[in-house]
């Protein structure tokens, strides 16, 4: 069998923060199916190293490539491909929770209509016609966790998807990460929690602190 190409290949990423190294000479690649934590203590270069995947910063060093063109030689093809969940959960507070993710499903070309019922799986049924100024930290999160369930994108990349998610909801995301997983996608993320997945399931990127 042709051994698979990878989905993203990350060629000696160097990342400095406010004159500050976070990480250099960084290189690892990603393939289809690949759930992928990258871990390390607070300050060590997590987000930024999502954002630089997700496109959102450019590295000091190095490239990102995505089926093997850079990310930001086909930066619309990529991001289409894309769906990237950062610390803030984008959510829109003169809305309900309902019509935050209608907007958000129509925005990747997936049908609004289906938002009432994708809320049922974050656990947000009784809340879709609460304006979001009135939930909570945890709903918020929740509603933007909820796209995952209709994404068509190949690569997610989450910073921190459990925060605020209580025990139920953070196996039902574990679960849904594999689906996506042996779909052919492949999913990227930072987490404080340890992860209840098989050991053989999911790969680590390992940063370091830096002391100067």
């Amino acid at each position: 069998m042709a051994e698979q190409s990878p989905l993203i290949q990350a060629k000696n990423l160097t990342c400095i923060r406010e004159d500050r190294i976070l990480f250099e000479h960084l290189s690892f690649a990603i393939s289809p199916g690949d759930i992928v934590q990258v871990e390390g203590p607070n300050g060590a270069g997590k987000t930024s190293l999502l954002r630089l995947l997700a496109g959102l910063s450019m590295p000091f060093e190095g490239n990102i490539f995505y089926q093997e063109q850079s990310i930001h030689e086909q930066a619309e093809h990529y991001y289409q491909d894309l769906l990237y969940l950062g610390h803030m959960p984008g959510v829109k507070a003169e809305l309900t929770a309902q019509e935050n993710l209608a907007f958000n499903l129509a925005m990747v070309g997936a049908d609004p209509e289906l938002a009432e019922d994708t809320l049922a799986n974050v656990n947000l049924l009784g809340f879709e016609d609460a304006t979001a100024s009135h939930l909570s930290a945890g709903q918020h999160r929740r509603i933007a966790l909820a796209r995952l369930w209709q994404s068509q994108a190949k690569v997610w990349i989450l910073d921190e998807p459990f925060t605020a998610i209580d025990k139920q909801g953070v196996a039902s995301l574990e679960q849904l990460f594999v689906q996506h997983a042996q779909a052919g996608g492949c999913v990227i993320l930072t987490t404080h929690q340890d992860l209840s997945l098989p050991a053989d399931l999911v790969k680590k990127i390992t940063l370091s602190y830096r002391f100067y």
